[in-house]
Formats: structure tokens, sequence, C-alpha cells
């Protein structure tokens, strides 16, 4: 018997693990169905690159999506301890102000608006630049600036501010908008996962016991609560049942989490019934409110060797190994999208709606073409789609993988600003201060002008950014999941805290703000009061 049992060891359970076992008199069991973060491109930046094409991943696609000509998606799903935080492109935004407090007027989670989420962003942080009111440098999370990076991203910037774009230095402080650096979740040059962050310094405590390999099949209920789970450490392995004497947090993601509950029988009651899943507890709203960015890029050809991409030849891939381990610096250290910015496809919008990352080179992300000679990648994304999907199940069998459906552009609001956000990405690529580095645009290619070419195009090559949220969202209408506590609705004893429970996708990646409801989430379960709300000079407008 153990207090609190958490299933999935991605950026919020890690973090619930550690802060819940810092009182040696609650013991605590984090359960992950991936294994250990022992693979070598994991810690080192650019293991990013591998990390898209299956390494530590469910290898899971998503259905067939009918407004994108039946395109069907490659969807990473992490499967590793650290999650989406071991294996992503390490990029710290946390989204705009107005997003959080759009949670807590326009959803009525008290709570949740910026200032009173900020300071456990701040918690969480171990900034290398910032100490200032919209950064912490005592947490546990490295967060730093690039150290490797290229003159073609100082000329991205030059080229922006042709465009009326300003130069931002800090993403996440006073402004949003503007072109600039990314801060990376990474410290000493390595990835600081949160597996990294909040698990690896206290593996010694003897109240907290941290299993993988481990899959979760069910959440074990008994007259209205949940007692604990029922765990496989193998395929085809014996099913054991762990018991909770506090509390069992769902942590599994936005697919996993719904996926969980819904094998267990907490779910939408007829597809339950469709799928053979004896109902336990009649929740609608599970699996539903899905919400994805969805990116589409430029790729252009280098007028000579501006990037990394020649460090794919054998010799030059020997000397970046060589450099990272002797000097901590060149490709290696680089998540090569770390560079990027924020502006506007729709000039009405209160505050950025499109994201540009700068890819240096070309086929970085599985999927993605590459170039023979070397190239740049401009992708650009959507950040408030209004567009809504699910996840369900396949079948009864847990092993079996769910129907994972974004329901990309079914909103035509979020294909008309899509293809406005590409056409951003293409006019920065072709302006003056990128002329040196930048030879000609390869794709979608200058042949390709109109709306209905665009759409055609991004039906070919878009791709996922991997920033699934809002499957099992807090609210007060029949549809919530979880109450702004994060409690499960309707059930004692269960909690969900990850990506799932956010009601709206953050303007931004979505590791930090994950890692945020982490935060947050072990003061709701510890019965903490909240830190203070965040108090500092002006206002944070964008």
């Amino acid at each position: 018997m153990t207090d609190y049992i958490i299933v999935g060891a991605g950026p919020a359970g890690c973090v619930l693990a550690n802060r819940l076992s810092e009182d040696p008199a609650n013991s605590v069991l984090l359960l992950e169905a991936g294994g250990k973060d022992w693979h070598p491109y994991i810690h080192m930046p650019a293991g990013f690159a591998k990390m898209t094409r299956g390494i530590a991943s469910w290898g899971w696609s998503t259905v067939p999506q009918k407004h994108m000509k039946d395109r069907v998606f490659w969807y990473t799903q992490a499967k590793v301890v650290g999650g989406g935080s071991s294996i992503n492109a390490q990029i710290y935004t946390r989204g705009n102000a107005r997003d959080y407090d759009a949670w807590e007027k326009e959803e009525g989670l008290a709570g949740w608006g910026y200032r009173d989420v900020l300071p456990y962003f701040k918690r969480a942080e171990n900034n290398q630049r910032y100490a200032n009111d919209f950064h912490g440098d005592q947490g546990p999370l490295g967060v730093s600036n690039p150290i490797s990076p290229l003159p073609i991203c100082e000329a991205y910037f030059r080229a922006g501010q042709e465009m009326g774009i300003p130069f931002n230095p800090d993403f996440n402080g006073a402004s949003q908008e503007g072109v600039g650096y990314y801060q990376l979740t990474q410290k000493d040059a390595r990835r600081s996962s949160a597996s990294v962050a909040y698990l690896r310094p206290i593996r010694a405590r003897q109240n907290l016991t941290v299993r993988t390999d481990a899959l979760v099949t069910r959440i074990v209920v008994e007259k209205g609560r949940a007692i604990g789970v029922e765990v496989v450490d193998r395929p085809g392995g014996e099913k054991k049942i762990l018991r909770a004497e506090r509390e069992v947090i769902v942590s599994s993601g936005a697919i996993g989490s719904p996926k969980l509950l819904m094998q267990s029988g907490i779910g939408p009651a007829d597809h339950l019934k469709a799928v053979g899943v004896t109902l336990v507890h009649d929740l609608p709203g599970v699996g539903s409110n899905m919400q994805d960015h969805l990116d589409l890029f430029v790729i252009a050809e280098c007028t000579g060797d501006h990037t990394y991409d020649n460090y794919a030849k054998l010799h030059r891939t020997a000397w970046a190994g060589l450099q990272y381990l002797l000097l901590k610096k060149g490709p290696v250290a680089s998540s090569l999208f770390e560079t990027g910015g924020f502006w506007y496809a729709d000039p009405t919008a209160a505050s950025p709606d499109i994201q540009f990352h700068l890819g240096l080179g070309s086929g970085i992300e599985a999927g993605v073409e590459k170039l023979k000679n070397p190239g740049v990648t401009l992708n650009s994304a959507f950040l408030r789609p209004r567009s809504r999907g699910t996840v369900r199940l396949k079948s009864a069998d847990p092993a079996d993988h769910p129907l994972i459906d974004p329901n990309y552009w079914s909103d035509p609001y979020d294909r008309a600003m899509s293809i406005k956000g590409l056409r951003l990405a293409r006019e920065i690529m072709r302006q003056k201060a990128l002329a040196p580095y930048v030879l000609r645009e390869v794709l979608p290619g200058p042949s390709l002008a109109s709306d209905d070419e665009l759409f055609d195009y991004a039906c070919r090559s878009s791709k996922t950014d991997h920033h699934p949220v809002g499957t099992c969202r807090m609210g007060h209408d029949d549809m919530a999941v979880v109450t702004p506590d994060l409690r499960l609705r309707g059930l004692e004893g269960l909690r969900i805290c990850d990506a799932s429970v956010m009601p709206r996708v953050p303007s931004s990646n979505t590791n930090a703000p994950t890692i945020m409801v982490g935060e947050k989430g072990a003061d709701l379960v510890l019965g903490r009061e909240p830190l203070p709300p965040a108090v500092f000079s002006g206002n944070r407008a964008a």
C-alpha cells in the first residue's frame, strides 16, 4: 500500500513525484509504461532530430483527417521517463498572459489566471540568464540560451525587422511578440528534462519508488472511489492490483490519460458500450476537446554551408561529436530549432497567433524532405485553433493504439490563418537580410501561389507540433472532466494532472505549461495554500 500512485512519468508526473515525496511521511509510487531515459540521443540537444523518428515513443498515428484530404499524420508521443520533455526540441515557452487569463475569466477557472500561474513557472525554473519579475533561478529545471547559434539566425532577426517584426530578447517576459532566440530546457549543454531535473536529484528518497516498463491497464474503482490501478510489467504478463491509500493521479498526457480513463470504464457511455468496455462512470467529456498546433513549413536551399546539414557527412559528424565532448559546443549542442518568434496572421488578434521555428537544416524531423545541398527550414503554426478533435478507443484491448483525431481544420478559420502564417514565413525568407544565405525556396516552391495550391501543399506536407491538450479539461459544465482542483468529476480519490486538463492550448510550445500544471497540481493534492499571485510593475499585455 502506498499513499499516492502517479500513472505516467511525463513532465507533470515527474514534478508530482518530486513534490509529493518532499514530505517523508508521504509514500509515492510513480509508474511509467516506457523505459528509462538511458539512450544517449535523449541527453544530447541535437538528438531531438532522431527522436521524431520513433525512439522512445509509442509509434502512434492519427486517423485520416477528413478536412485535409484524409491525410494520416505520424503522431510521436513519448514512451520513456520524462515523457515529452525527454524527446522534444527543448524549447522553453510559456504562452501568452492572455491565455491563462482566458482560462480564469472565460472558462471560470479561479486560480488559473496569469498572475496565479506565473509563480509556479518561476518555482520550476533555474534560469541561467534571468532572475526578475518573470523568471526564477532557484528551481530544478535548467533553462538557458542557445550555445551555438549560427550567423543565419542573426540574419533571420534582421529579416523580421525589415518586415516590422521587432527583436525580442525574452518571449516569456514583458511581451511575447517579435523574433529572437528561444530559451531552452538545457543545462551545461545537456537536455534538462523533467526526469533529469526532478527525479535524478531525489533517487535516494526512501519514500519514492519509480517503476518503469509498468503498463497500467485500468484504474480500479470501488464504491465510487479510485482505490488503485491494475498494472502489467511485461506484454502478456500477470496483472497485479496496486492500491493507493490516498489518491491515484493520472499524468499520462493528452492522449494517454483519456485512453486510460476509458479503458477503466470512465468516459462517454455510448462509446464505451460500442467498444465493449463495461461502464463504471459516465463522463461524456473524456477524450473530447482535443486541440493541437499544426505546422506548415518553408524549406529553402542555402547559398553555402550556412546550416548544419553537411554535418551528416561522416567526417563532420565525428568532428561535431569531438567538439561537443571537449568543448560542449557545436551542432550537437544545438536543439536545431532554437530560433523563432511570434507574430500575427489575424491583424485584429489581441496577441500573437502565429509561432515560427527556424530549423538549422532540412529534413530535421521525420517525414520532412531533406535537400541535397545545405538548406534551412522556417516552420509556422497557428496558435489558437478553433477546431476540436477526439481521442477514442479502438477496442477494449489496452494494447490497441488509440484513435487520435485532432480534426485539423474542421473550422475554416484555422485553415485560413494557417495559410496566412505560411505566407508570412515565405515573406521572411525572401527579405534582403537573408539574401546572402538563402538561394531559393524549394518548398512550397515559387510556382504555388493561390490559397488552394497552398492548401494542397499543406495536406501533403504539414505535420503536428506535438502539442495535444484538452482531452480531460478543467471546467464546471457537463463536458468538463476535472474540477479546477484537478479532481475527476463524480469519483473520489482520482485526479488528472497533465496537459489534458488545459481547457485551451497555450499560444506556445506546451512543455513549460505542463510542468507548471504539475507544480500547481502538487500544491492542490497536498492541500497547500497556493503561491501568492505575482506582483510586477505594469501589465503584460502581449
